[in-house]
């Protein structure tokens, strides 16, 4: 006897089916036989066959189908040959005790799995998976409905899916591509943004010799992308289009179809659960059933958009819905905050935004491309496939969402909002959930999840004002909550008459439905704050980032840490701010904007400035110390000491610096307008200067043009010549890494005019090779040269090592442009042994660059791919994205020229991926070589 769920629920015997009888009985069926061998307890069969909402009488009937199902089961396992009693009830339920793998579901599931196994052989691996593919007969569950049918049946889908795949993969490697080639078709059909359907069909067919077909399914693929999604297809589907184009890939040995590998990082980025929490059943019943409901949408992304007033619980809701149904997302959660309503006004951008995730993915820095378009490109191309649930909280609009949103089925997306995000319904077909205040008795749940059933039930008068006074907002019970539970001796009448003779205003939600004074309960708790948590809480609504650490803290407070800790742990326990991650705190826009007013009211204005002081100080030096080990070779600029009671982090290297950096990338550039804003024009152009290398490195060019725009505008301000010659010459610099040599010009000018005002040898020097670079991406070899020889003059003059040596390289580089190739290997050989004196990596990758260029010019292709290589092992070392793809690009000319095509193309194919993936025109000239 074998039970089937792969199809209409059925009992099979030998060559005869036994109709199992109605719908819902078949439910029950279904329910065991796809838990065979586990107890299942009667509540969770009742939601399994009738949903959340059970008609009267529904654990009689069920115990109907039982009875019904376990006389089916032992006729037809008599009529087997067998007399066993297969359905038990025991203490935790009902359980089909049977062998699983009589269930098609469970024998298709270990077929698959066995199939995976590395010491399966080829031909083996596809029989096998033939075999599983077979035991479907149609949509598992035919004819059955309700929402535990259907999560079922979507996850179903999904395997199956991944074992067409599978077996396709393997049918090739055997040589049977013309058997793959229908089923293959089919599926894209339902499926038709899914890539790597694409590319296994795509294969099959150039298997098959039908390599027109192929393209025509690259281009239709491409076509639907681009209508629906706005992308283009990843890179391995293109890498793959330029293959058979140039008929380089082999019919014989297809290249195994990463299509089903789990992700190399999940991602769990769900902040903790919320404690105590209570109520909104019937918002947690609307979530899961559009997660259920997400299978009748294959084609498209399943949002869900909760909104309400601030305080109301939006992200309570989200983050324990999403730990609830975590288990659901194997391939990871990802999270972020987006600070749609921050009261200081620094909303995350969506390049922000995807940059997070795209780290949260592990993708290393030199991978991840500079334009926000090619970063939304490779987050999608990430998501596809995969199972990730993704949280956007706090978000302000529509269009800060749509960029993040994922391009194919799988991944389910939950928004929250102040707004009710119309668009985002209208256009993307997001299912809105509008949350209200919580109802008296969800009130008194919270409390008493938090404080106690025994301590709510002697006090039920005390507890209902209090849930009066807070109007019933999630927000400000939890921060009563919070101060009873700190003194479980204090009367919770004592706490109601506190909360009734607090005193403010009702504008603090303006334009909000919620009847409450949100100032009286936050000032209700913060007076019963030590004086010095309520100072710190204070001045920590002049700080301008999402977060904060604890050093920064500390110097906001003038303190030393080990004073701040205690006191950051006062407000934590109070619940006015929340520990985002060890040492780093945060809290909500609402308390923020509310420290942020007694600030200005409390303290007077010198007390203010001095704190912002501190905490600029304390970025500021500690950037600058950051910088010095990101590159102990740069000129250096001279900051004021530090002001009284700032505490500036102790950094030992280079490795610490970038872990910095990256902890607090989002704070220090909300820093730097706060500096701008705030009238310290002297930090926002020093702090400007301490993040450009960071910047550089990680492909940051964007950031790095805001910047230095503020950086430019206040030290004009200040009519500082050296801040607007350093501030000009980081904006040329990130404008000619991303190939905009107009502009890059224009600022290398200016800022050399300033540094021949101000006598900076330096300065000139570093400016002078700048322009060198623009000179020679104009086709202008000639007076690159000059520039070049220029800067190696001046940095002579000043007696500065590390400029003569990347000068030196300079100098060689453009003396082999111009056919001078002896002098080039005599300029840069002395650059080599400069830069492995000072242990400058970064110069002498792009001197054993030149050298290879140089080898190559002379028709010495050993001597110049071993130079190549010595620079690709420095830059890899280090992380630079651009210079690598530079360097692949002269080995592929090196590669060809020696005869060795395929290698050649090989190494051009892995530069275009970079520069795709950069946004960067020089793609164009690399993809050119490779359809050319």
């Amino acid at each position: 006897m074998e039970l089937r769920v792969l199809g209409q629920v059925q009992i099979q015997v030998a060559d005869r089916v036994v109709a199992v009888g109605p719908p819902q009985q078949c439910a029950v069926l279904a329910a065991l036989a796809i838990d065979a061998g586990r107890p299942m307890s009667v509540d969770v069969l009742v939601d399994r066959v009738w949903g959340p909402v059970a008609p009267p009488g529904a654990r009689r009937t069920l115990h109907t189908y039982v009875t019904r199902i376990r006389r089916l089961l032992e006729r037809s396992d008599t009529a087997d040959n067998r007399s066993e009693r297969l359905v038990l009830r025991t203490a935790a339920g009902y359980v089909l005790d049977i062998d699983r793998l009589r269930v098609d579901l469970h024998r298709f599931r270990d077929l698959v799995a066995r199939a995976r196994e590395s010491r399966c052989a080829g031909d083996r691996r596809a029989a096998m998976l033939r075999e599983a593919l077979d035991l479907w007969r149609g949509e598992p569950l035919t004819g059955l409905t309700g929402r535990w049918v259907e999560r079922t049946r979507e996850r179903c889908r999904q395997q199956y899916l991944d074992a067409v795949l599978a077996w396709a993969q393997a049918e090739l490697q055997v040589g049977n591509p013309t058997v793959v080639v229908g089923p293959l078709t089919d599926l894209l059909d339902e499926y038709p943004l899914v890539e790597p359907l694409t590319a296994a069909l795509m294969r099959a067919l150039h298997a098959t010799g039908r390599d027109a077909e192929a393209l025509d399914r690259y281009a239709a693929t491409r076509q639907r992308l681009a209508d629906d999604l706005g992308v283009d297809p990843g890179a391995a589907l293109r890498g793959l289009h330029v293959a058979i184009l140039r008929g380089e890939l082999d019919r014989a040995a297809p290249a195994p179809l990463a299509v089903a590998a789990p992700a190399r990082h999940v991602p769990a980025q769900l902040p903790p659960d919320v404690y105590g929490f209570a109520g909104r059943s019937n918002e947690l019943d609307q979530l899961d059933t559009i997660l259920d409901a997400a299978a009748e949408q294959p084609t498209a992304v399943v949002i869900s958009a909760l909104s309400g007033t601030a305080g109301v619980g939006k992200t309570a809701l989200a983050v324990h819905w999403a730990h609830r149904v975590a288990d659901r997302f194997g391939d990871g959660q990802l999270y972020v905050n987006l600070r749609g309503f921050d009261p200081g006004g620094s909303v995350m951008n969506p390049a922000e935004a995807v940059r997070g995730f795209l780290d949260a993915f592990a993708v290393p820095p030199q991978q991840i491309p500079a334009g926000l378009d090619a970063q939304i490109g490779l987050y999608r191309s990430l998501l596809a496939g995969r199972r990730v649930l993704v949280v956007l909280d706090n978000v302000r609009d529509a269009d800060q969402v749509r960029p993040l949103l994922p391009g194919a089925p799988g991944c389910l997306v939950v928004v929250t909002s102040r707004n009710q995000l119309s668009g985002l319904v209208a256009a993307e077909g997001a299912r809105p959930i509008a949350l209200d205040l919580l109802s008296v008795d969800e009130a008194r749940q919270l409390l008493t999840r938090r404080l106690g059933a025994a301590r709510v039930a002697v006090e039920l008068p005390a507890v209902d004002e209090i849930i009066a006074r807070c109007a019933r907002l999630p927000l400000a019970l939890a921060i009563v909550a919070a101060r009873a539970a700190i003194d479980p001796r204090l009367p919770l009448a004592t706490l109601a008459g506190e909360l009734r003779d607090a005193r403010g205003s009702l504008d603090a939600f303006a334009g909000a439905d919620a009847a409450i004074d949100a100032r009286s309960v936050f000032s209700w708790s913060y007076r019963a704050l030590s004086p010095g948590a309520a100072r710190l809480f204070r001045l920590l609504g002049v700080h301008p980032g999402p977060d904060i650490g604890l050093p920064a803290a500390a110097s906001l407070d003038g303190s030393p840490p080990a004073h701040v800790g205690p006191l950051l742990a006062e407000l934590t326990r109070a619940h006015l701010v929340a520990k985002q991650a060890p040492g780093r705190f945060a809290f909500h826009d609402l308390l923020r904007a509310y420290a942020a007013e007694l600030a200005h009211a409390l303290d007077d204005e010198d007390d203010r400035n001095a704190a912002v002081h501190r905490v600029l100080d304390h970025y500021l030096h500690t950037a600058h110390r950051a910088a010095r080990l990101l590159d102990p070779h740069r000129d250096l600029i001279t900051l004021a000491d530090v002001h009284p009671g700032t505490t500036a982090e102790e950094l030992v290297d280079e490795a610490g610096a970038t872990a910095w950096f990256n902890a607090e990338h989002a704070v220090l550039l909300e820093v730097v307008r706060l500096a701008a804003q705030a009238g310290f024009g002297t930090h926002t152009w020093q702090l400007t200067w301490t993040l450009t290398d960071f910047f550089d490195r990680g492909g940051h060019w964007q950031d790095q043009i805001t910047a230095h725009t503020a950086a430019l505008a206040a030290a004009r301000r200040l009519a500082n010549r050296t801040g607007q010659a350093y501030a000009h010459r980081g904006l040329a610099r990130a404008y000619a890494r991303q190939g905009r040599e107009d502009d890059a010009y224009t600022h290398y000018r200016e800022a050399l005019a300033l540094f021949r005002e101000l006598g900076d040898h330096t300065g000139q020097a570093y400016t002078h090779r700048g322009l060198a670079w623009v000179y020679e991406q104009k086709g202008r070899c000639g007076e690159a040269l000059r520039h070049a020889q220029r800067a190696l003059d001046l940095y002579r003059t000043a007696g500065h090592r590390g400029g003569q040596a990347r000068a030196l390289n300079s100098v060689g580089w453009f003396h082999t442009l111009l056919g001078d190739h002896q002098q080039a290997l005599t300029h840069c050989q002395q650059a080599i042994v400069l830069h492995q004196e000072i242990g400058d990596r970064p110069g002498e990758a792009d001197t054993w660059d030149s050298l290879g260029y140089a080898h190559h010019q002379l028709g010495d292709h050993h001597q110049a791919a071993a130079c190549y290589q010595h620079a690709l092992d420095l830059i890899r070392s280090f992380g630079d994205r651009y210079s690598e793809a530079a360097v692949l690009n002269h080995l592929g000319d090196t590669r060809r020229a020696a005869g060795d095509i395929d290698e050649s193309r090989r190494i051009w194919q892995r530069t275009l991926d970079i520069l795709d993936q950069l946004g960067h025109p020089e793609a164009e000239q690399v993809r050119a070589k490779l359809t050319g």
